[in-house]
């Protein structure tokens, strides 16, 4: 039978450089609880598309945050009595803290949701689900990604909170930047500040939710912007709602490409990057909004592109070497792909975005239609009006 404890750890006899490896066991509390932050059944409609018991759900993501932090170890799942408790084999014994922490966040996104609920009719829609950030990695964390909310395919489909267009999108910039794919997860761990999984068209339905998750937002933001050493990491905020959010819960201006500096814990720093939405680029792009013009659209797409890569350089850059000048990193991550790669940065927006093969990319951007269009990449372009809700 598991004691009653938070957690115990057993030394194993294998270890990997300076870290001892050990056999922890968590105290993941009621199932009632366990049920509640794990969103379970994740993904049941009278039929489950995955038909998994409570503990085999709670196997899964934590087993997602063992691998993203770079261990192999095991997780097994077990119940003594209506507890449910979580020994996770092959990690450092200091390992049941951040899963602790996150649980315990947790409790307060669930109290915030509830509030939400009692607050008056269809505040909480039908198809909502509070989805936490389960299956990053919960101690080798390189950065911080703050969001807006996770679409719902991520949970009731993939399972996987890194498993979406906007993540997908997002990981590829930062392999452009140098990250090795497996690596990717390490840079993104998120904190959404509506922790709902809601269809991608939710946005206007969640723009009066944020108050009630403010204390899940700050705790996970004071948690998650600190690696296991306790230095800062960097920050990005992606859209107009979290840069927002940003300037109105810490008094900071992050437009996009705009640093800033917060603090979230007394005598903390934290750089934090302003950035669009990694789905923005398929707004700005769309010839829709400029009356048909293709050529306008490129142009603005070209323009978002050079952005985005510019912050994911930024991302990868301060991820790798945490304690380097957030403001020449980003300097040099503008020049980089917005001047001396301008090339590199158009050939990647038709392949991504406009989906030609390589060759006919390279075509493209020797046109002299689109070779005006880069040599202005550093300078303001006339795009449709930021979507209000990225």
């Amino acid at each position: 039978m598991l004691k009653a404890a938070v957690w115990t750890a057993t030394l194993a006899t294998l270890t990997f450089g300076a870290t001892v490896q050990a056999d922890v066991n968590v105290k993941m509390g009621s199932a009632e609880r366990v049920t509640q932050l794990f969103a379970y059944p994740n993904n049941c409609n009278v039929i489950c598309y995955r038909n998994w018991t409570l503990e085999q759900t709670v196997e899964h993501y934590l087993t997602q945050s063992v691998q993203r932090d770079g261990y192999t170890g095991k997780v097994s799942v077990n119940r003594d009595g209506d507890e449910l408790y979580a020994q996770i084999s092959g990690v450092p014994d200091s390992y049941a803290k951040p899963l602790t922490q996150l649980l315990d966040a947790g409790d307060l996104a669930y109290s915030g949701a509830q509030k939400l609920l009692a607050s008056g009719p269809d505040k909480w829609q039908y198809n909502w689900y509070l989805f936490l950030p389960l299956g990053m990695a919960l101690e080798n964390r390189k950065s911080v990604e703050l969001l807006h909310f996770p679409p719902d395919y991520s949970l009731t489909q993939a399972q996987d909170y890194l498993r979406s267009s906007t993540t997908d999108r997002w990981a590829q910039l930062l392999t452009y930047n140098g990250i090795p794919t497996a690596q990717t997860p390490g840079y993104q761990t998120i904190i959404d500040i509506a922790p709902i999984a809601a269809p991608a068209s939710a946005g206007s339905s969640l723009e009066g939710v944020y108050g009630y998750f403010q204390d899940y937002q700050t705790t996970m933001v004071k948690q998650l912007s600190l690696n296991a050493s306790g230095a800062s990491l960097p920050m990005v905020a992606f859209g107009a709602p979290v840069r927002n959010w940003i300037k109105q819960q810490y008094s900071a201006s992050v437009p996009v490409l705009g640093l800033a500096t917060i603090s979230p814990n007394a005598g903390q720093t934290v750089s934090v990057l302003g950035s669009n939405h990694p789905s923005y680029i398929w707004y700005a792009a769309d010839k829709s909004n400029y009356g048909g013009d293709e050529a306008k659209a490129d142009a603005a797409g070209l323009a978002v592109m050079g952005q985005d890569l510019s912050a994911a350089c930024w991302q990868a850059g301060m991820g790798e070497k945490p304690g380097a000048d957030p403001k020449a990193t980003l300097s040099s991550c503008t020049q980089n792909w917005q001047v001396t790669n301008k090339t590199k940065t158009c050939v990647l927006f038709y392949t991504d975005v406009r989906k030609l093969s390589p060759a006919d990319a390279d075509a493209k951007c020797a046109t002299s239609t689109v070779s005006r269009s880069l040599k202005q990449l550093q300078k303001p372009l006339t795009v449709p009006a930021v979507h209000p809700y990225m």
